[in-house]
């Protein structure tokens, strides 16, 4: 076939060697088409070898010559596989400018033979998220394949899975790599490049690329412990180091090591990708280990050819490695002369500062906590840009973090929609590495991202705003330089910098290990201890985890995995406690699961559902009295599924948004909310939690034809009751007793709660807040600031809890 195309070239071959026919003349190529082959025999004499440059200055001339004509058929074939590869989209002139074009070749070749894995370290921007995929699928390797496996014939490979940390990143990146590709998503059912997150899927048919969050891959794995699906898995932005990613890297390391016969012997390549990384550590993590002759059967083919000599080369090869020069110009940086008091203040006037005093092009990049200051943020900077007068240009503002829509994610990635515009994007550290936002030429850094940390002491897990590494703040600041030279304002001083940590701490060292033990034990992983890992947690953690999960019955007495608890608590895309009340719901005793959904989907759409007011709100009085009729004495947790069964009432979207507007609650939070709810509830129905969905779900969420979806009925005191013992279901340990002096004091050590007695106070932003005292309270989350806070509060009754307790470790 492919000789058959070539004959419909205007070059054409004959019997004496490859020519190239330009009008009436005929060219032989064959002095630079085969210059290696020794020299056949021909009726002329070969060239002296003084004469030799001369030759290979007319091959040179002949080369420049054939070029324009048309490339001879080694390089026909070559161009029609680079027109395979890459598509000719709008894209592929701005892809050759990615230093990582150049290295294509060297990232195909490392793959090939025996080499089943590779780290790349590049800077973000030198397009090795986007590009390497695309580099990738159309190898030979990359095909999907008929195989016998010991379960029969299956069908291995054909997709390459690419992690990302954040949803963001997976989302952004896919829809950039589906365009690259000529694929957009939405476009068609049929497509090359998918995405899989939390609560959203899209997976065209025919997808060869699919980004996916290091959760998903998780899940896929439960499902799959071979990862049939997939040719390769690259593990993006390894160095940021979740306890997700760990855990991949883990059992990406098992089936490196395994002897493959589940995939009927078809290797997965493995490709890690870094900005900065330990590249000794990884190398060393990764490098295969040599079967020792004990581990061989003493019959088998492999023990008898087995030799020394193979064995020390097994033993020496090394992983793959190769480093990608990033796209940076200079950044100049400036730091304040003394501490800032108030970090949001002096953010904004620096961004207003930056918009009068520096030229247009050049878009701001304003690094803040988390969402609730960014929507504050958001808020005063377009209040701010309203004033501005006629001859200044406007402010386009546009947030950036983690529970954004698709939609929200990829306005903040386009230009401007007005000409005289400066784009100013407020992010949370999801910006640093993992996406780079076109147009910054300005970066303004707090110095603070929220991390999470596990307090052993309490054995609970907060969510503080804390100092960021030097390693995060040299990627923050080289955020300005991608495009041309820029500036980054550092709201701290040089000495503050200095005195910063190199490195972030891995997440499994200061974060509760439960999920990562439980898809552990899912895995058939008995001994958690001696699974491989980059860095061990410490024995104090996984020893709660374990006491943890046993009371949430997902492990029996023996530490086994329990199927009917367990082992579908793994299965499900939230947090294990967070599944145990959907569990619980779905009782017959409680049959309150669509509720449980409702509060679920509010309590993991964002960081709150109620925006905070400000005293100087003219409405502030109006939005009070507004709130209070959402308001439940039984606490937050009531409170929630209220404001949500109001607002999901509401058919429209835009009576959806104006009333959340005049109760200042979050519309963003709401519609995030909503999705998320026809997730679960979908996911539900699957594993047969639910009989059928609500007569209130349906795919039309924004219909204009009617007023409402369903009539709001307030949840009777009875069902409350029952919603709020399943929740103790899974938060058991998260409960304080009400003392004789009239604080709050969380009950002693059960279920990994902690070793002893400890005060809480009920934060300010809960309902419960400076209401009479009840007899017992549970939390969901903590906070420490000038106390100990409690916050998404509930009043529970104390023989509930016991209840809870008593359940516990029956499943």
């Amino acid at each position: 076939m492919a000789d058959d195309q070539h004959k419909s070239k205007r070059r054409k071959t004959k019997g004496d060697g490859p020519v190239v026919r330009i009008g009436d003349k005929t060219i032989s190529l064959s002095a630079y088409l085969q210059p290696a082959q020794p020299p056949k025999k021909e009726p002329t004499e070969p060239k002296p070898e003084q004469e030799q440059p001369a030759v290979e200055e007319q091959a040179g001339a002949l080369k420049e010559r054939a070029r324009e004509e048309g490339p001879p058929r080694q390089d026909k074939r070559k161009a029609a596989r680079h027109s395979r590869v890459h598509p000719d989209t709008p894209f592929l002139k701005s892809r050759r400018t990615l230093p990582i074009w150049d290295y294509q070749d060297e990232i195909r070749s490392s793959l090939r033979r025996d080499n089943d894995v590779l780290l790349i370290v590049g800077e973000t921007g030198s397009g090795k998220s986007t590009q390497t995929p695309q580099f990738l699928c159309s190898e030979p390797w990359c095909r999907r394949k008929k195989v016998r496996a010991p379960s029969g014939e299956v069908a291995v490979g054909g997709v390459i899975a690419v992690t990302q940390p954040r949803r963001v990143a997976a989302t952004t990146l896919a829809s950039r790599v589906a365009q690259e590709m000529g694929t957009p998503l939405g476009s068609s059912r049929e497509g090359s490049v998918g995405y899989s997150v939390r609560f959203d899927h899209n997976i065209p048919k025919g997808t060869k690329i699919k980004f996916l969050t290091e959760g998903m891959l998780l899940q896929e794995l439960l499902r799959d412990p071979h990862l049939r699906q997939y040719s390769a898995v690259i593990v993006d932005e390894i160095h940021e180091r979740s306890v997700d990613v760990d855990l991949i890297a883990g059992f990406l390391k098992q089936i490196l090591s395994g002897d493959k016969a589940g995939r009927g012997g078809v290797p997965l390549k493995i490709v890690v990708m870094s900005a900065t990384a330990d590249v000794e550590k990884i190398q060393g993590f990764f490098k295969p280990e040599p079967p020792s002759h004990s581990d061989l059967d003493p019959d088998s083919e492999a023990a008898a050819t087995a030799t020394p000599a193979t064995a020390t080369a097994t033993a020496t090869a090394e992983v793959q490695f190769l480093r990608i020069k990033g796209r940076q110009y200079p950044v100049e940086i400036q730091h304040t002369d003394k501490p800032v008091p108030d970090i949001q203040e002096a953010l904004l006037k620096q961004i207003f500062k930056i918009h009068l005093q520096e030229p247009l092009p050049g878009d701001i990049l304003a690094f803040l906590t988390g969402q609730e200051e960014i929507e504050t943020a958001q808020r005063l900077i377009e209040e701010y840009s309203a004033t501005l007068a006629a001859g200044v240009p406007k402010l386009a503002v546009y947030p950036l973090f983690g529970q954004l829509s698709m939609q929200a994610q990829q306005d903040a990635f386009r230009p401007a929609k007005n000409k005289f515009t400066r784009k100013v994007v407020l992010a949370t550290n999801i910006a640093e590495t993992s996406v780079t936002v076109p147009g910054v030429r300005y970066v303004v850094d707090c110095g603070k991202a929220k991390v999470k940390q596990y307090r052993s002491r309490l054995g609970l897990e907060s969510l503080l705003a804390k100092a960021i590494s030097k390693s995060s703040a040299i990627q923050r600041s080289g955020r300005a330089g991608r495009e041309g030279p820029g500036k980054c304002y550092r709201l701290y001083t040089a000495q503050t910098y200095d005195g910063l940590r190199d490195a972030d701490l891995p997440e499994i060292l200061r974060n509760d290990v439960l999920g990562a033990v439980l898809t552990m034990k899912a895995r058939g992983i008995d001994d958690v201890l001696s699974f491989p890992l980059l860095d061990a947690p410490d024995l104090e953690s996984v020893e709660k985890a374990l006491v943890q999960l046993h009371f949430l019955g997902a492990l029996g007495p023996d530490g086994a995995i329990t199927e009917s608890v367990g082992r579908r608590l793994a299965l499900l895309p939230v947090p294990a406690p967070y599944g145990r009340v959907l569990l619980a719901a779905a009782e017959p005793e409680f049959d309150c699961l669509p509720e449980a959904v409702d509060v679920i989907a509010c309590l993991t759409a964002g960081e709150n559902i109620f925006l905070q007011l400000r005293s100087e709100d003219e409405a502030a009085e109006e939005v009070e009295a507004l709130r209070r009729e959402l308001y439940r004495r039984e606490g937050d947790l009531l409170t929630y599924l209220t404001t949500a069964q109001q607002c999901f009432a509401i058919r429209s979207a835009a009576d959806r948004a104006e009333w959340c507007r005049r109760r200042r609650v979050s519309a963003r939070t709401m519609r995030q909310a909503l999705s998320i709810r026809k997730q679960l509830r979908g996911l539900c129905l699957k594993e047969k939690l639910l009989p059928a969905l609500p007569p209130d779900d349906d795919d039309d969420d924004d219909d204009d034809s009617k007023e409402e979806k369903s009539s709001f009925r307030p949840l009777s005191p009875e069902r409350a009751a029952a919603l709020l013992r399943c929740f103790l279901r899974g938060f058991a340990a998260r409960c304080a007793l009400l003392a004789p002096d009239a604080s709050y004091v969380t009950i002693q050590g059960g279920a990994g709660g902690g070793g002893g007695k400890h005060l809480v106070a009920i934060h300010p932003s809960s309902v419960l807040h400076g209401q009479p005292k009840r007899e017992a309270i549970m939390f969901l989350e903590h906070v420490f600031t000038q106390k100990n806070y409690a916050k998404k509060v509930s009043a529970v009754q104390a023989d509930w809890i016991v209840e809870a307790m008593a359940a516990g470790g029956g499943g």
